[in-house]
């Protein structure tokens, strides 16, 4: 299993980048570069991320925590989408009755999600 320091090499040297290419990229003098790939010394949070982000990798991956290279995907926040303001600041502008009917639609689109996901278990079957 590779370390830390071959994970980085690797992954460097297969994008065909010198130490002083990546080191520009990543913001870390050469030598720095070279101790992590030696592993002389360990990045620091910060320069690991940095380290992933340019080398399109996870910092699982670089750990050792996974053996897959690929990037994890990125979860979406749902608190960033400004929909979301609707429910948290709109809501309360509703007079109870209104609130009492927007719980009953979503507890209704939840029933229908669940028995969909239902049907389309037992045709797998």
């Amino acid at each position: 299993m590779l370390d830390l320091g071959n994970r980085i090499k690797y992954l460097r040297e297969k994008r065909a980048w010198t130490q002083k290419e990546f080191a520009a990229k990543t913001k870390l003098t050469i030598v720095q570069l070279s101790r992590y790939e030696t592993n002389d010394r360990k990045p620091d949070p910060e320069a690991l991320k940095r380290i992933a982000d340019i080398l399109e990798t996870s910092t699982d991956y670089l750990l050792g925590r996974t053996n897959d290279p690929a990037p994890l995907p990125e979860v979406k926040d749902p608190l960033d989408d400004p929909d979301m303001d609707l429910f948290f600041y709109g809501w309360e502008k509703l007079t109870p009755e209104r609130q009492e009917e927007v719980k009953a639609y979503v507890r209704a689109q939840l029933l229908m999600q669940e028995a969909e996901e239902r049907e389309k278990k037992s045709k797998k079957k």
